[in-house]
């Protein structure tokens, strides 16, 4: 199976809306109530919101695909807004890393991870963090491979009414 990595142009908003759907949903489905996660869903991941997304340059999305076929993304973005204390650093956020649930485990979120790690190395970034929900422990092990360490902060991440605690993992890159 051969992995690729494109950008995600708006033509492609639907593939990624269904792809962002299944695979949040897939991760999270027992943390909260069908209802908070049905409305996240619509809230975060219609096409109208991700369209907005995909068209600000800020934002910088990619698809994994295999044999040509989109089976994960990326997608992340130099912002400081919820993690004040990376200011002091040139840093970039890693906001989604997801890989289609029949896709895991076959190399397709490492290659998302090293195109992202690419870019902030070649682009000077001098840190590179991410939040993963508190009790994602598969995800966590996933970033700790990459050097990712959890920097002790925590933010807020409800799923509608439910709440839940992020952890801000870190790498320095320089």
């Amino acid at each position: 199976m051969e992995i690729t990595i494109r950008k995600i142009k708006p033509t492609d908003v639907a593939v990624l809306s269904a792809i962002a759907k299944q695979t949040f949903y897939d991760t999270f489905v027992d943390t909260c109530t069908a209802e908070d996660m049905q409305g996240f869903l619509a809230e975060n991941y219609s096409e109208e919101v991700l369209l907005k997304e995909i068209l600000d340059d800020d934002n910088l999305y990619f698809f994994a695909e295999a044999d040509d076929k989109p089976v994960g993304y990326l997608m992340f973005k130099e912002d400081y807004t919820h993690f004040l204390e990376v200011q002091q650093w040139k840093a970039l956020e890693l906001k989604r890393i997801y890989v289609l649930s029949q896709f895991q485990g076959k190399g397709v979120a490492q290659q998302l991870m090293d195109y992202f790690l690419s870019y902030a190395n070649k682009n000077n970034y001098e840190t590179v963090f991410l939040g993963v929900w508190e009790n994602n422990f598969k995800a966590q092990r996933f970033y700790e491979k990459y050097g990712f360490t959890n920097s002790g902060y925590t933010h807020n991440f409800p799923i509608g009414n439910t709440p839940q605690t992020d952890n801000w993992y870190w790498k320095f890159l320089q």
